[in-house]
């Protein structure tokens, strides 16, 4: 099968809210009137994002999502996405069940594959996505203040647990394996919840590199520090496993893959910020607070700092 009958057979789809999709030089976008664009890519290497061992349609649907997940913590609606692929050989099997997972997730989102490019060489994936935002309403990584709440959406450090099950350092129940390794091979973008926070949520970010190092930078961005409790944080890990107290905190913190949202929030607007939760089915969590101080301290129940090295994931260590 060459190139162009490979996209024809499991990439070209008719666009309804875009002007022209796969099957020219360009794509034409039409967000509504008065709206902003916003875009983001991510990439996606077999052995450093992903094992070899995946489901196909597993990483098709992780592949859009981890693009979704940005928008999500944008406040964006989807609009379209490109996507450029590299393969070391044509497999049918394996690109029926990657653009079925793929295009599983674009639809439920009405995001239209509009473009992009195929070659051969070792297995990558790179998405470029497109949303649309009114002006001036964007979630940003800059607008953290001093005694916002600090909480975060949906299961942290289970994408962890997965990969250390994976890697042979710990053994698990096999339905805590297959929970923890669904979240991280097909991670929900809470691309609703973003939209639910407008107006309520004073910063966001999404979890991709690892909670503690993702919200370094919103407080970076924001001239602040903040403050988590370990017993709370210790809580958002979904699966449901004997592991001692500081290595369950560890993967919360230092895990990565999550693509959940941690946001802030001003104190006063908790039952908002849980409203919009559950307006978007997504469980909302309050771990922490933002402070002047800068930097990033992580406490117990007494208020005393509790003593765990944290690094977030690094692309080129």
């Amino acid at each position: 099968m060459g190139e162009f009958d490979l996209i024809a057979r499991y990439f070209r789809r008719p666009v309804t809210r875009n002007v022209l999709g796969v099957g020219d030089d360009c794509a034409l976008l039409q967000p509504a009137a008065g709206m902003q664009l916003a875009v983001s890519s991510d990439m996606l290497v077999e052995g450093r994002h992903f094992l070899s061992t995946v489901d196909p349609a597993r990483l098709g649907h992780k592949s859009l999502a981890v693009n979704l997940s940005d928008l999500a913590a944008c406040g964006a609606r989807p609009l379209a996405f490109t996507l450029a692929l590299a393969m070391p050989r044509v497999e049918e099997s394996w690109l029926e069940g990657f653009s079925r997972g793929l295009l599983a997730l674009a639809d439920a989102h009405r995001c239209e594959l509009v473009g992009g490019d195929t070659t051969r060489g070792p297995l990558a994936i790179c998405i470029t996505v497109f949303g649309e935002i009114a002006p001036g309403t964007a979630l940003l990584r800059s607008g953290a203040r001093v005694g916002d709440d600090l909480w975060v959406s949906g299961a942290v450090g289970d994408a962890r647990l997965a990969l250390e099950a994976f890697r042979g350092t710990l053994s698990l129940p096999s339905d805590a394996f297959e929970q923890a390794r669904v979240r991280m091979e097909q991670p929900q973008p809470r691309v609703e919840l973003g939209l639910a926070l407008q107006g309520i949520a004073t910063s966001a970010i999404d979890i991709s590199d690892g909670l503690a190092g993702d919200l370094g930078h919103v407080l970076r961005a924001s001239n602040v520090g903040a403050r988590i409790e370990a017993a709370a944080a210790s809580t958002l890990m979904a699966a449901t496993c004997e592991l001692p107290d500081l290595l369950r905190l560890e993967y919360v913190l230092a895990g990565g893959d999550d693509y959940e949202l941690a946001f802030t929030a001003p104190a006063d607007r908790r039952e908002a910020v849980l409203e919009a939760g559950l307006r978007s089915g997504t469980d909302v969590t309050r771990i922490g607070a933002i402070e002047a101080q800068p930097g990033l301290r992580i406490v117990d129940g007494e208020g005393a700092p509790v003593a765990l090295r944290v690094e977030s994931w690094d692309h080129f260590a």
